[in-house]
């Protein structure tokens, strides 16, 4: 090779590599640098055909194509296969070659597309980096039918520069997702967090989840009594509250995330979902992903994002979706712990206003009724008008004292303080029931869980009076270093799970929440004709419970 050859290749190459370095845009580097080889090559026209997963056409760069191949939107560029896309797709192609006849080409001209201006061949070089293939390299010249040795040896040269380029512009742009993803993460994390609800916590949730990434679908799902329960779902901009139980085995994608622990991706699958999901208004779905939520590596939960469309999360790296799901718990146990000091405010207040009736308005009115029956023993007989104002004021006394005795027992029920069972008894008693109550363990249970029980068994046994058609009522209390439980149990009438599956009344959802306020659960089971069983389980943290215990 002449020293005059070869100061020219280095030229060339030289000038070609500050193009590649001049632009972080694929698009823009791929035609200025086709444009920057044919300049100082002197070819007459080229194309860039990219075959990899990360471009949808195959055509996607090209200069000074002649008339025959830009005819109608350069179908002849993107149509059927060629010979050196077949060889490059067939893993037959590793060097700079001649093209003998383009069948392109050949197609143009039998077809009459256009001027094809002496064109019949073109050399074809193979675009990677390492191991990594992206594509081809076509360049041809008017009326050359044949690329010499040299010619070729430099095409092979600007092409491994090509290819270092794209996998550089390829790892800076998933760099680039990367930092937006981790960016949006931060705006839904402050966005949760800024949730003081938490009974509206799964809604929310999956709303600026799904707003802020634009995701298709997003599915809010919690692990309760051996089951999946769906919370919300996000479709298309629209939320919807939830309240559907899955078994745990019949989830597909969303089961296997929950019992192996770990994210499951599908990425081009064309999957309609299993007749369980479908049950539950989980679409169809090319692309999908599903995350546990976890509690001290504990799964309690599954957040399910989907797509109609293939390879949506192909780009999200595995530790920033267990990112999102593991904020999202320590949301939610953040928010817990703010609903019980919330809670214990509130019981504070209501214990003082219990106390403040009780020392002042009760006695007052007492101390009325007492005075207007003296004042009646005075005037017996002789101010019969009078008389009948005074038992009227009595009487008065007498009905407001006793209304607000039901007040302060709903502020602060009397007996609580001597034991829960005692209260619950007693509160069954004066509804006309029966209870039979059943202790196990003798743990002192925190004020809030025993409040949250306290109400939750009114609301059952309230339950038991309208709708069970029985009497009788069994009250189950059991307590352990780290569960506490409440059971209420009828023999009445029942209902069909059936009918009621995925319907909970107010008074339900009601027990559910004051049980989920404390981090616990709560099953409703029946069975028609013969009982039903309200039974709420919240755990007893320890002060010595630590993040790192399993």
């Amino acid at each position: 090779m002449s020293a005059e050859i070869r100061a020219y290749e280095l030229v060339a190459l030289k000038e070609i590599a500050e193009t590649l370095n001049s632009t972080n845009d694929m698009d823009e580097m791929l035609n200025d640098v086709l444009a920057k080889l044919l300049q100082v090559t002197g070819f007459t026209t080229g194309w860039v055909f990219m075959m990899d997963s990360h471009s949808e056409e195959i055509c996607v760069a090209t200069h000074n194509l002649p008339e025959g191949l830009r005819a109608n939107n350069q179908e002849v560029m993107c149509g059927s296969l060629c010979w050196c896309v077949e060889r490059f797709k067939q893993n037959k192609l590793e060097q700079a070659v001649n093209i003998i006849e383009c069948s392109r080409i050949t197609y143009a001209i039998n077809n009459e597309l256009g001027d094809t201006e002496g064109i019949s061949h073109h050399a074809t070089v193979p675009l990677h980096a390492g191991t990594d293939r992206f594509g081809l390299l076509n360049v041809a010249q008017t009326g050359k039918s044949h690329f010499s040795e040299e010619e070729l040896a430099l095409l092979q040269a600007v092409a491994y520069q090509i290819g270092t380029a794209i996998k550089r512009i390829r790892l800076y742009q998933v760099q680039e997702r990367h930092a937006l993803h981790y960016a949006k993460l931060g705006d839904v994390i402050q966005r949760i967090n800024a949730i003081q609800d938490i009974n509206n916590l799964p809604l929310q949730a999956v709303r600026h989840i799904g707003d802020t990434f634009n995701w298709q679908h997003v599915s809010l799902f919690m692990y309760e009594q051996q089951q999946l329960s769906l919370r919300a779902t996000y479709t298309d901009k629209h939320v919807k509250k939830e309240w559907l139980t899955l078994e745990i085995d019949q989830g597909g994608t969303v089961s296997t995330a929950f019992r192996e622990n770990r994210i499951v991706t599908l990425s081009n699958c064309h999957q309609v979902p299993s007749s369980s999901l479908s049950s539950i208004g989980i679409p169809p779905f090319s692309s999908a992903v599903a995350i546990p939520l976890r509690i001290r590596s504990r799964p309690i939960g599954v957040l399910f994002i989907s797509s109609e469309l293939g390879r949506q999360f192909d780009d999200y790296l595995e530790d920033f979706l267990y990112s999102l799901g593991d904020h999202f718990t320590l949301s939610v146990e953040n928010l817990r712990v703010y609903e019980q000091r919330r809670e214990l405010a509130r019981m504070e207040e209501r214990n003082r206003m219990a106390r403040d009736l009780h020392d002042s308005v009760i006695q007052k009115i007492f101390s009325l009724s007492f005075l207007a029956k003296g004042a009646e023993t005075v005037l017996a007989g002789k101010e019969p008008i009078v008389e009948r104002s005074l038992q009227e004021i009595r009487q008065l006394s007498q009905e407001t004292l006793k209304e607000m005795r039901t007040l302060i027992w709903q502020l602060r029920p009397a007996g609580l303080e001597h034991g829960l069972l005692t209260a619950l008894k007693q509160y069954g008693k004066n509804m006309g029931l029966t209870v039979y109550e059943h202790v196990e363990g003798v743990r002192e249970l925190p004020r809030a869980i025993e409040e949250a029980f306290w109400r939750i068994g009114q609301e059952a046994m309230n339950n038991v009076k309208k709708h069970a058609d029985t009497e009788t009522v069994h009250v189950r209390l059991m307590k352990s270093e780290r569960l506490a439980s409440i059971e209420i149990i009828d023999k009445g009438r029942g209902f069909s799970p059936e009918k009621r599956k995925g319907k909970l009344t107010m008074g339900m959802l009601t027990m559910r929440e004051r049980a989920e306020t404390l981090g616990g659960e709560l099953s409703i089971t029946s069975t028609k004709g013969r009982s039903t069983s309200v039974k709420a389980t919240i755990p007893v943290a320890t002060e010595t419970e630590t993040w790192d215990e399993e």
